[in-house]
């Protein structure tokens, strides 16, 4: 071995101790590196924590520890999993590619001032129920794979949510249990706006820093305090006409969009006598009418659940769960229905059921059950129980699913900056296919989600709509194309 001019070994003056080999201080060396670097991680996690504390009380002033789950929530963590995530995505499309670093940082300010998304779920003796998290925000990631994927909580630092980004495109994943889809777009929105602010410098001068005034951070559970008094079940049990067909590969996820013009479409429900969302509900329906009943007579109704948000009903802004179901039916008795016939039931259908008094009947029922003095005495795993049978008597009450989000507004300064909105739902049992409306500014974007692999009942929709003179734009994550 070479010496040096003290005579030691060449190995010690390099840091190698005297009899100890090159190799074994390399490890020695990895293993000191590893040390520091846990060392570090575990002092910035504590510098987070601190700083998490501080900030945490931007909304209320006080520590929520642990909270109840909304009435409409309780179903969700039951009925969840791998096949049936119960997840949903609202996306926000902006005019520029996406920095993932400028939108983790984005995250890491916005989420300490969201306590109804800082939480992770509780299994109790008696109910599920949320406890405040304090974990990092989970890691943004650039996606790279099928959407609307089941949130397994230990994967994801304990949270109910997911951010991905792909090119422009901004996706907010939520597990239903947390909140609907309004909100969703609550948190969305704060999330594009810290996002924008940190990549243009100019807004956060004219805007500041801190959340817009019409962000609600509320967390009442509005189910209970607008519940009046028990009511007979308002919903359906009756089974309808079902969806099925050959499926996607395990693991796929259709995805089609099609935007158009807001007047354009206007003036064509107009013609009809009916609203917008009437008109989509009922061109949806026609086409699974004739796509997959040929025109033909059904023993069984195609009956569409149609989710309501109760927020304008009951003067709510909760950030929790506050909607119910109605359902649009269309039941082809006869031969030959027409498009307008079509229409004209869908329009009386939902207009019957879409009355303060009726939605008050459906949650209050809901509400009266969850009251339930020896119900609540019940063990969580017996209540799983009721609930799963329940839910597969009602799932299969509907053919499908259309929830309408509505018109998305933004602040003035950050509007050119933004594109579109959009949302979409997961699979659920009985439900292969499903759609969802989102407008902003002068356009709306219906979205189908689906696990069959024919579209012929997508493709039926917007050529109905065609028909109708409204203009299509469609756009698609690329299962279908061949």
């Amino acid at each position: 071995m070479e010496k040096n001019k003290n005579g030691n070994d060449k190995a010690q003056r390099e840091g190698t101790p005297l009899g100890q080999s090159a190799a074994q201080a390399k490890t020695r060396n990895r293993k000191e590196e590893r040390r520091r670097a846990r060392l570090e991680r575990k002092q910035e996690k504590q510098k987070y924590k601190a700083a998490l504390v501080e900030e945490r009380r931007y909304g209320t002033g006080e520590s929520i520890g642990w909270d109840k789950l909304d009435n409409t929530a309780h179903l969700f963590p039951v009925i969840a999993g791998e096949d049936m995530s119960n997840v949903y995505r609202i996306f926000v499309t902006l005019h520029e590619d996406v920095d993932k670093e400028a939108l983790q940082r984005s995250l890491d300010l916005v989420l300490p001032k969201f306590d109804g998304f800082n939480v992770r779920l509780r299994q109790g003796v008696f109910w599920y129920y949320f406890e405040e998290n304090g974990k990092p925000a989970p890691l943004v990631l650039e996606e790279h794979t099928y959407p609307c994927r089941y949130i397994i909580q230990n994967r994801n630092r304990n949270y109910l949510f997911r951010v991905t980004y792909y090119k422009n495109r901004i996706n907010l994943e939520v597990f239903h249990a947390l909140t609907d889809g309004m909100g969703g777009i609550n948190f969305l929105k704060e999330l594009t706006y810290q996002y924008l602010r940190i990549t243009h410098p100019g807004l956060l001068e004219q805007m500041g820093d801190q959340l817009s005034t019409d962000t609600s951070l509320n967390r009442e559970d509005s189910f209970l305090k607008n519940y009046k008094k028990s009511h007979a079940r308002a919903y359906q049990t009756q089974k309808a006409y079902l969806l099925k067909g050959e499926r996607l590969k395990s693991g796929e996820f259709g995805v089609i969009h099609g935007v158009m013009g807001i007047a354009a479409l206007k003036e064509a429900a107009h013609r009809y006598g009916a609203s917008i969302n009437e008109y989509l509900v009922a061109a949806y329906i026609y086409s699974i009418y004739m796509e997959c009943l040929h025109g033909m007579p059904s023993k069984l109704p195609i009956r569409v659940a149609v989710p309501v948000n109760l927020r304008p009903y009951f003067h709510s802004v909760t950030t929790k769960n506050f909607f119910v179901m109605v359902s649009a039916e269309f039941f082809p008795i006869n031969e030959s229905y027409t498009f307008a016939e079509a229409v004209a039931m869908t329009k009386k259908s939902l207009g019957e059921q879409i009355t303060k008094e009726h939605l008050e009947e459906v949650f209050s029922y809901n509400v009266s059950n969850e009251k339930n003095i020896i119900a609540r005495a019940v063990p969580l795993f017996l209540k799983n129980l009721a609930i799963r049978y329940v839910y597969t008597k009602t799932a299969l009450a509907n053919t499908t699913t259309v929830t309408n989000i509505g018109n998305i507004g933004v602040a003035d300064a950050y509007r050119p900056y933004i594109k579109m909105f959009g949302a979409f739902l997961a699979m659920s049992k009985g439900q292969p296919l499903k759609g969802t409306i989102c407008s902003y500014g002068d356009r709306l974007m219906f979205t189908f989600s689906s696990v069959l692999k024919d579209p012929s009942v997508q493709r039926g929709f917007f050529g109905r709509l065609a028909e109708d003179g409204v203009e299509v734009s469609i756009e698609s994550n690329g299962v279908y194309y061949e």
